[in-house]
């Protein structure tokens, strides 16, 4: 993520490419949003399990990042506001998993969030949908969060993490949230009802590079693009997953 920082940094400074990487996590990690107290977070059940504690530079909320895609797209806005870019994202990811035969869709309706955060529950990103987000059968499969940066020559820098679910890991979160027993059983069961991954919608594992793979294929056809693939720290496999619009 903090190359996702700095790639959107440099675009800011006057660079004209646009970039879309996909990576998953070694070891498994909750990334907070922008705003959110680590105070919320029981460290000593995450030292316990190995699970790193990171801060995103996006907003939203707490995700465990385990057995799922995490996506990030550095792009400028060139005059469209966050629903706008949000939706145009969305459309692409949308695209790719229909490719992998997921009947997915975008959420329309909008949660009022400054409600919604008051709740001790709510310190999960996978519990509520934003418009825009991307669902399966009603239930949230992608969760995502952006951010803009201010560009030199004028106009806006966009920074759009997402997280797109291959398998129920994610519902793990709640071991490490500071909670009571019954807001974490109230979590739990939110979690179960709201939320869904590949593995659950397939009854099968979906494997990470396939889903790369479709992620890239919807971002072509959608945008109407070609990706230059570039060199990348971040490998998967011996396969690259960083690509760059050109």
């Amino acid at each position: 993520m903090a190359l996702d920082v700095e790639l959107a940094r440099q675009a800011a400074e006057g660079g004209n490419g646009s970039t879309v990487r996909v990576y998953g996590w070694n070891p498994p990690a909750i990334s907070l949003g922008w705003n959110q107290s680590w105070d919320e977070i029981r460290m000593d059940k995450v030292e316990a399990a190995g699970i790193d504690v990171v801060r995103r530079p996006t907003g939203g909320r707490g995700i465990l990042h385990e057995n799922e895609l995490t996506y990030s797209v550095i792009m400028h806005a060139d005059g469209a506001n966050i629903p706008s870019v949000y939706n145009r994202i969305s459309l692409a990811l949308v695209e790719g998993l229909r490719m992998l035969g997921v009947d997915a869709l975008l959420e329309r309706s909008q949660p009022h969030f400054p409600t919604l955060y008051r709740k001790a529950e709510s310190a999960a990103c996978f519990v509520s949908s934003a418009r825009n987000e991307i669902t399966v059968g009603g239930k949230k499969l992608v969760g995502s969060a952006q951010r803009r940066f201010a560009a030199a020559a004028g106009g806006e820098v966009v920074l759009q993490h997402g997280s797109i679910l291959l398998g129920p890991e994610h519902k793990r979160l709640v071991e490490f949230l500071v909670l009571t027993s019954e807001q974490r059983q109230y979590l739990s069961e939110q979690l179960s009802l709201r939320t869904t991954d590949l593995r659950e919608v397939h009854r099968a594992v979906v494997p990470f590079e396939d889903v790369a793979v479709a992620v890239r294929r919807g971002f072509e056809r959608v945008w109407n693009i070609q990706f230059e693939v570039g060199s990348s720290p971040l490998t998967t496999e011996g396969i690259n997953v960083e690509s760059e619009i050109r």
